[in-house]
Protein backbone atom coordinates (compact mmCIF):
# COMPACT_ATOMS: atom_id res chain seq x y z
CA UNK A 1 0.00 0.00 0.00
CA UNK A 2 1.42 3.40 -0.96
CA UNK A 3 2.34 5.77 1.80
CA UNK A 4 -0.06 8.49 2.74
CA UNK A 5 0.76 12.09 1.99
CA UNK A 6 0.84 14.98 4.41
CA UNK A 7 -2.69 16.13 3.54
CA UNK A 8 -4.18 12.71 4.26
CA UNK A 9 -2.38 12.46 7.60
CA UNK A 10 -3.22 16.01 8.69
CA UNK A 11 -6.81 15.43 7.60
CA UNK A 12 -7.09 12.38 9.84
CA UNK A 13 -5.59 14.34 12.75
CA UNK A 14 -8.08 17.18 12.24
CA UNK A 15 -10.95 14.69 11.96
CA UNK A 16 -10.03 13.08 15.27
CA UNK A 17 -9.37 16.36 17.09
CA UNK A 18 -12.61 17.82 15.79
CA UNK A 19 -14.57 14.76 16.88
CA UNK A 20 -13.11 15.02 20.39
CA UNK A 21 -13.87 18.75 20.64
CA UNK A 22 -17.38 18.18 19.39
CA UNK A 23 -18.09 15.44 21.94
CA UNK A 24 -16.55 17.40 24.82
CA UNK A 25 -18.53 20.48 23.83
CA UNK A 26 -21.73 18.45 23.69
CA UNK A 27 -21.02 16.84 27.08
CA UNK A 28 -20.29 20.21 28.69
CA UNK A 29 -23.18 21.98 27.01
CA UNK A 30 -20.66 24.29 25.28
CA UNK A 31 -22.25 24.97 21.89
CA UNK A 32 -19.28 27.06 20.73
CA UNK A 33 -16.80 24.23 21.40
CA UNK A 34 -19.16 21.70 19.84
CA UNK A 35 -19.46 23.80 16.67
CA UNK A 36 -15.71 24.40 16.57
CA UNK A 37 -15.16 20.66 16.73
CA UNK A 38 -17.69 19.98 13.98
CA UNK A 39 -16.00 22.57 11.77
CA UNK A 40 -12.55 21.13 12.43
CA UNK A 41 -13.83 17.64 11.65
CA UNK A 42 -15.33 18.88 8.37
CA UNK A 43 -12.05 20.56 7.41
CA UNK A 44 -10.27 17.29 8.19
CA UNK A 45 -12.70 15.42 5.93
CA UNK A 46 -11.94 17.80 3.06
CA UNK A 47 -8.20 17.75 3.68
CA UNK A 48 -8.10 13.95 3.82
CA UNK A 49 -10.19 13.70 0.65
CA UNK A 50 -7.93 16.14 -1.19
CA UNK A 51 -4.84 14.22 -0.11
CA UNK A 52 -6.34 10.91 -1.15
CA UNK A 53 -7.31 12.28 -4.57
CA UNK A 54 -3.84 13.74 -5.01
CA UNK A 55 -2.28 10.37 -4.17
CA UNK A 56 -4.59 8.49 -6.56
CA UNK A 57 -3.75 10.87 -9.43
CA UNK A 58 -0.05 10.41 -8.72
CA UNK A 59 -0.45 6.64 -8.74
CA UNK A 60 -2.34 6.78 -12.05
CA UNK A 61 0.36 8.92 -13.64
CA UNK A 62 3.04 6.53 -12.40
CA UNK A 63 1.11 3.55 -13.81
CA UNK A 64 0.81 5.23 -17.22
CA UNK A 65 4.52 6.02 -17.16
CA UNK A 66 5.34 2.41 -16.36
CA UNK A 67 3.16 1.16 -19.24
CA UNK A 68 4.78 3.58 -21.68
CA UNK A 69 8.27 2.31 -20.72
CA UNK A 70 7.35 -1.25 -21.72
Amino acid sequence: MPSRNRDEIQGRIDQAAGEIKQRVGRAKGDIELENEGANQRDVGDLEHGYGKARRKVGEAIKDVGNKIKR
